[in-house]
Formats: C-alpha cells, sequence, structure tokens
C-alpha cells in the first residue's frame, strides 16, 4: 500500500505558525508509529496572490484533486482588502471546496474540561460537551441562482438570492450524517425552517426518507433552526449530531463554537465524495483566521490545526487509534495547565508560546 498522500497548504497570517507544529505531530508518527505521509506544500490565499496573482494556482488545484487529503491554515489578511472580490485570499478556499465537491462541512464542538470555566455559559452546561455539527457546504443560498442586486422601478434597488436544495444534495449529507452518528451517540437532530421555507419541506421529508429506508437503526428527530439555535445555549448536551442546511449551518456551528471558550481549539473537515481509493475528498483545517494582528509574535494557538489532524487520522486514514492519541495528548497538555495566550485566566499564569504548546503535545504523545 502506498503511504497516504497529504497536501499542506499553510496560507496566510498564523497559518505557517500553526502548521509548523502540525508538521512536528506527522514526523512524530513517522519516528514512533512507523506511519509515513508523502507531504507536499503549496501556496493558497494571500501567499498564492503575492507569487502568482491568484489566490490559488491550477497547478495547486490539480495536485488537491489527486492527495488523500488537504490540510490548510488560514487565508486572508488587511493587506488584500482592496483586491478585486475575484482574487481576494478567500476565493482559493471556496475554489477548493467547489471544485473538490466537498459537501459536507464537519464542524465538531467539544469543551476539554479544563477549559470550561471560559465558555460564556455555566460550566455544568456545558462540560463534557461533545457534538458534531454537518453542514451543507456547496448548495444553497449561498450559491442558487438567481442572484444579485438590480434597481426596480420605483428609484430604489432589489437584493436577490435564491435558497435551492435538489433531493440528492440534500440525501447526501444526510447520510454523512447517519454516518456520524453510527460511530458516535446513534442519535441525529435535522434543523430546517419547514414551517415557512418550501425548502425547509424538502429537507425534512428528504431526510427522513434516508432515515426510514438506510438508517432505521439511527434515532432521528427534527427542529426547526430558530428554536434550535436556543437550544443549543439552554442544553448543548442534549445533541449528538446536528445536520442542516449552508446558511442554518453557518449560523449554527459558529454559535457552538462559542460554547467551547474559544475559537483555537476548534477543527473542521470537509468531506466529499469516495476516491477509487475508497477515502472521502477532503480538506481539513481550524475554525480560526488568520489573525494577522498576531501573526509571527508566537502568540498563536496551535490546538485547532493539530485537532484538524486528527480529524484527518479518524475520517481520511481510519487510524482512530492515532486520532484518539493525539486528542488524548491535547487533553492532557490542557488539563496540566499549558496555556497559549487565547487560554489564559485570570490566575496569572504565563502563557507559552505557539512552539512550546507544539512541543508540549509532542511530549504528552510520548515524546522523542
Amino acid at each position: 500500500m502506498p503511504n497516504p498522500s497529504l497536501l499542506i497548504l499553510p496560507g496566510d497570517g498564523i497559518g505557517p505558525e500553526v502548521m509548523t507544529e502540525v508538521r512536528k505531530v506527522i514526523d512524530w508518527f513517522g519516528a514512533n508509529k512507523n506511519v509515513t505521509f508523502d507531504v507536499a506544500e503549496d501556496l493558497v490565499g494571500g501567499a498564492a496572490y503575492d507569487e502568482h496573482g491568484v489566490p490559488l494556482h491550477d497547478d495547486t488545484m490539480a495536485m488537491a484533486q489527486k492527495v488523500d487529503a488537504v490540510l490548510l491554515g488560514a487565508v486572508g489578511g488587511p493587506k488584500y482588502d482592496d483586491l478585486d472580490f475575484s482574487v481576494k485570499p478567500e476565493r482559493g478556499l471556496l475554489r477548493l471546496r467547489k471544485e473538490m465537491d466537498l459537501f459536507a462541512n464537519l464542524r465538531p464542538a467539544q469543551c476539554f474540561d479544563a477549559l470550561a470555566d471560559f465558555s460564556s455559559l455555566k460550566k455544568d452546561v456545558v462540560s463534557g460537551l461533545d457534538i458534531m455539527i454537518v453542514r451543507e457546504l456547496t448548495s444553497g443560498i449561498y450559491f442558487g441562482e438567481p442572484r444579485g442586486i438590480q434597481d426596480d422601478n420605483e428609484g430604489g434597488r432589489v437584493g436577490v438570492n435564491t435558497q435551492r436544495y435538489t433531493t440528492e444534495e440534500i440525501r447526501r449529507v444526510a447520510r454523512a450524517a447517519f454516518e456520524l452518528a453510527r460511530k458516535r451517540g446513534n442519535r441525529v437532530c435535522s434543523m430546517e425552517k419547514a414551517n415557512v421555507m418550501e425548502s425547509g419541506i424538502l429537507w425534512r421529508e428528504e431526510v427522513q426518507w434516508v432515515h426510514d429506508h438506510e438508517y432505521q437503526d439511527v434515532e432521528l428527530s427534527h427542529m426547526y433552526a430558530d428554536a434550535g439555535a436556543m437550544q443549543l445555549v439552554r442544553w448543548p448536551k442534549q445533541f449528538d449530531v446536528i445536520v442542516t442546511d449552508n446558511l442554518f449551518g453557518d449560523l449554527l456551528s459558529d454559535a457552538a463554537a462559542m460554547l467551547t471558550g474559544s475559537l483555537g481549539m476548534l477543527p473542521s473537515a470537509s468531506l466529499g465524495k469516495p476516491m477509487e481509493n475508497g477515502r472521502p475528498k477532503a480538506l481539513y483545517e481550524p475554525v480560526h483566521g488568520s489573525a494577522p494582528d498576531i501573526a509571527g509574535t508566537g502568540k498563536a494557538n496551535p490546538i485547532a490545526c493539530i485537532l484538524s489532524f486528527a480529524m484527518a487520522l479518524r475520517y481520511s486514514f481510519d487510524m482512530q487509534d492515532h486520532a484518539d492519541l493525539v486528542e488524548g495528548a491535547v487533553e492532557a497538555v490542557l488539563a496540566q495547565g499549558i496555556r497559549t495566550a487565547d487560554l489564559l485566566g485570570e490566575d496569572g499564569k504565563s502563557p507559552v508560546s505557539t512552539s512550546e504548546m507544539g512541543d508540549a503535545i509532542i511530549a504528552a504523545m510520548g515524546g522523542s
């Protein structure tokens, strides 16, 4: 069997710094677990624009289509704010998602016990939280046509976006959610607005169809998305896997992110159809942005990027034990009170640097 292949795209801002710590973890597996990855590295976002005049070069896109998984750091920064919309750094990320057809976005929201006090909610509400939001990523109102802004006949303007879903677009993301639930708590809650939107009615009917015909062993419930938002901040531990459309998934996953206390802790995965080798097309990235204000200062928290690699181990390479090892090391380091600046409380402790946090995680994995 050939080695599993990874394309690393560090990107902009703190992306290269946090990705350096991921490379340490990858190298550790090669040295200590006889797990070798074929790793290539290239440019995306502003870094690609500076080099090529586009946020993603065609050669990079072609490479992303061939590898087993793509690991991305972050894109964007104020340096690029005045660029034309078509070449802004974020367009590189969007092109990857679109051309790889990454339709299922997995956003875990897990609250480590050591960080429960950092949540804006009470400790007993979030301690032990472990939910997964599955967001449809390539259709819905962000992509539907017609769209645009045009003049009306009364001296004003009209803005139009179209919410559109097909049977297959809904069914394939529903299957992804049910498959995840089988490996977790075996429960799926589907969220939409079937009370006021025809696309919501279709969503509910098609998710129910997939359940009734293919996943009767998984518990399925339905909830209006606004009620779901309320329940996320009321008692989030009632959920296991949530599946929802592109717009509601964007909103609900960001709300769930803050339940954990810090964006610097949150990984994500975007998955597509299986390739010839059976592995899904996949892009893994931390939820946080490029944080240009702290880029180069050694203050960035690398945990979200390291946990994104752990998701790759779990969902692309089926290396469950190795994923558990990385996640357990992160939890152990936090339990020891080791913190980057974004995780410091009021106890007067000094923060560790990006590199020191990476080294601590390596040590917790077993050291060199």
